[in-house]
């Protein structure tokens, strides 16, 4: 039986804590907030509410871990100084705990917005989103880490045509970076229970449609209005590749193209 660790335990850890536990392992997660906690304590899973920042100090007493996976956002809201503070407190956190693999969740809003590809090779720092960058950087810092950089995900009820409903969409001639949350849940598995050669992975599907196709696809498949009018305002067309972990991890995408999702 393996023993799981997931920090900041939003849609994806939570997905991830239900799948831990219907293959027979044990996870305790952690929620900032206590109705959260309640909720998935009831639901068979061990919650502790932790918020990193007001400490780095976790309530793990007695308790060992094999895998961590570490979805603390980096968010934009979020000052500079907020979030140094945050991650130097999951450091903290992460130096007090044995464990084989840390997976940190990151975006690929890390690239910066070019009409360009950008594959895990791209390091030009001062054209990188300095937030998640300096997320990244303090993860990158604890041993044994691996950061996932996801792409915009959707799923479940994360439908894409449902934001577009009556509205003009003037994006619709983008490509789209999207990944279905049952691909992140798998990659995550392989992730933990694989050896990675690499520290940072992107993770989108193989396939790149315009935002229209998969607008028009999902509206279709689920039944949601259009946008009153497509207008391409764009001023980028980025893509993000995603083949380095699925190459490694010889993976094949259950959904390969944002239109099947």
């Amino acid at each position: 039986m393996a023993h799981f660790l997931i920090l900041g335990c939003g849609w994806v850890g939570e997905a991830f804590a239900k799948l831990v536990v219907s293959r027979g392992h044990e996870v305790a997660v952690t929620v900032t907030s206590a109705e959260k906690a309640k909720r998935l304590q009831d639901e068979g899973i061990n919650a502790m509410v932790h918020n990193f920042d007001q400490s780095a100090r976790l309530p793990l007493d007695g308790l060992h871990f094999d895998y961590i996976l570490n979805s603390i956002p980096a968010s934009k809201k979020n000052d500079i100084t907020t979030l140094s503070l945050r991650f130097a407190q999951v450091a903290d956190a992460l130096q007090c705990v044995a464990y084989k693999k840390h997976i940190y969740l990151s975006s690929i809003g890390i690239y910066p917005e070019q009409s360009r590809e950008f594959d895990e090779y791209f390091a030009v720092e001062k054209e990188m989103s300095e937030h998640l960058l300096l997320a990244e950087k303090k993860m990158h810092a604890v041993p044994h880490t691996v950061v996932y950089r996801l792409g915009g995900l959707f799923g479940q009820q994360r439908i894409f045509a449902k934001y577009f409903q009556g509205k003009i969409c003037k994006t619709g001639a983008q490509s789209a970076n999207f990944i279905h949350i049952e691909d992140v849940l798998a990659l995550l598995w392989l992730g933990f229970m694989q050896p990675l050669s690499q520290s940072v992975y992107n993770l989108v599907c193989p396939q790149h449609p315009q935002k229209e196709a998969v607008i028009r696809a999902s509206a279709a498949k689920y039944g949601y209005a259009l946008p009153s009018a497509f207008k391409d305002e764009a001023s980028y067309d980025k893509v993000v590749r995603g083949d380095r972990i699925a190459r490694e991890l010889q993976y094949t995408f259950k959904y390969a193209s944002p239109v099947d999702f």
